[in-house]
C-alpha cells in the first residue's frame, strides 16, 4: 500500500516518515462527496472536547486541515509536538460507518491545521459468532428467522485529535511536572506525594533553540541561569525574560547533572 500525499498537503519530511497516510482507495472511499452536515448532526462536533484553554487555532485565515490516519495515540502525540503543533482538542464516540468528511468539516469550523483519526471496530456479532448461533439452532431443531442470520451492522469506536501549528518558539520544549508516587502509602508520613525538582521534557521541537542546544526528550530541566524552574508557567516567564540572549540550562539526564548553553 503506497503512501499518498494529497495535493493540498505541504507536509514536512519528518511527519511524512511518522504518519501512514490513507491509501488511494481508502481515501477515495472516506472522502466521497457528501452533503454538508450540520454541526449538531456531526458526531465529531457534538463529542468534541477542548484541551487547550488559550483559544488555540491555526495561524492561517482559512486553513484547509490535513487528514491523517493515526496509529498509536501517545507516540503520535509526541511526534506532533516535536513537529511544532499543539493539541486543540479531541472527539470520541461510537457509531456505525461515518464519512471522514465530517471530521474535516469540524476541523475547518475550529480552524485546525491537522486532524488525526483513529478508528477501531467495536460491537456487532462477527460472522463466526453468527455461524455458531445457526449451528446451535440446527442442533436443537429450532426455527431461524431472517433476522437471526442477518449480518449485524458494523459498529466502530472513533477518536480524532485536532492540532494547530504554533508560532516559532523561543526555546522549543514541552514539559510536565512529575509527582512521584510513594512506595509505601500505608505510612502516613510518606502518604503525601512530594513534587520532584524541575520539569520533565516530554518533547523537543525540531529545529528549535532547544534542539540546537542539545536538549533531549526525557531531560529534567532544573533551572535557567540558576533561576529555578518549578513549573511550565515559570519556564515560560524565564524564556520571555531572556529572549534574544544566551542562557545556561541546568538539567539532569539519566540522573547525571548537565549544563547546556542555548541561544534564544
Amino acid at each position: 500500500m503506497n503512501p499518498l500525499y494529497p495535493s493540498n498537503v505541504s507536509a514536512s519530511p519528518s511527519v511524512a516518515r511518522w504518519f501512514p497516510w490513507f491509501s488511494v482507495a481508502a481515501l477515495s472511499l472516506l472522502l466521497a462527496a457528501s452533503p454538508n452536515i450540520r454541526a449538531e448532526d456531526n458526531p465529531y462536533s457534538t463529542s468534541y472536547q477542548v484541551q487547550n484553554q488559550g483559544n488555540l487555532h491555526s495561524l492561517q485565515n482559512n486553513p484547509e486541515p490535513t487528514l491523517l490516519s493515526g496509529t498509536r495515540r501517545e507516540e503520535d502525540k509526541i511526534k506532533m509536538l516535536e513537529d511544532g503543533y499543539d493539541l486543540m482538542g479531541f472527539s470520541s464516540f461510537e457509531a456505525g460507518e461515518i464519512d471522514a468528511t465530517q471530521a474535516l468539516d469540524h476541523g475547518r469550523n475550529i480552524q485546525a491545521d491537522r486532524i488525526l483519526v483513529y478508528m477501531k471496530k467495536a460491537g456487532g456479532a462477527s460472522p463466526s459468532s453468527r455461524m455458531e448461533v445457526i449451528k446451535e439452532a440446527v442442533k436443537k431443531g429450532q426455527m431461524l428467522t431472517e433476522k437471526d442470520v442477518a449480518a449485524a451492522p458494523a459498529n466502530y469506536r472513533y477518536y480524532a485529535t485536532y492540532w494547530a501549528k504554533l508560532p516559532r518558539p523561543l526555546l522549543g520544549i514541552h514539559v510536565i511536572k512529575l509527582v512521584p508516587q510513594k512506595s509505601d502509602p500505608a505510612d502516613d508520613k510518606q502518604a503525601m506525594p512530594v513534587a520532584s525538582q524541575g520539569v520533565r521534557v516530554i518533547a523537543v521541537i525540531h529545529d528549535s533553540a532547544a534542539e540546537k542546544g542539545g536538549v533531549q526528550r526525557g531531560d529534567q530541566l532544573l533551572s535557567i541561569n540558576r533561576e529555578k524552574v518549578e513549573d511550565a508557567a515559570k519556564l515560560s516567564s524565564l524564556v520571555r525574560k531572556y529572549s534574544g540572549k544566551s542562557i545556561k540550562l541546568q538539567l539532569e539526564r539519566e540522573g547525571e547533572p548537565l549544563t547546556l548553553d542555548v541561544q534564544l
